[in-house]
């Protein structure tokens, strides 16, 4: 039996524990990273780009009642995809 990749969301997970130990990080940037997706209309981040990112940013400077420290924290979620 062959088995599966993990999914996008559990690669990541995965890849933020090696990195970090706190698990509200970990939560924090899945939380961004799904936001993210999803305001791509659930398109794979690994064919996306810088353009895709400032759309994203964009979006959360303009049409998001967030602080700036908050766009930070987005900004920060942004971790190489596997």
């Amino acid at each position: 039996m062959e088995s599966r990749p993990k999914k996008l969301l559990d690669q990541v997970r995965d890849a933020i524990q090696v990195q970090y130990s706190a698990r509200n990080t970990e939560h924090a940037y899945v939380y961004w990273i799904k936001k993210f997706i999803l305001f791509h209309k659930k398109r794979h981040p690994k064919g996306m780009g810088t353009g895709e990112d400032q759309a994203f940013l964009t979006h959360l400077a303009l049409e998001e009642p967030i602080s700036a420290s908050t766009q930070n924290q987005a900004l920060s979620a942004d971790i190489p995809v596997p």
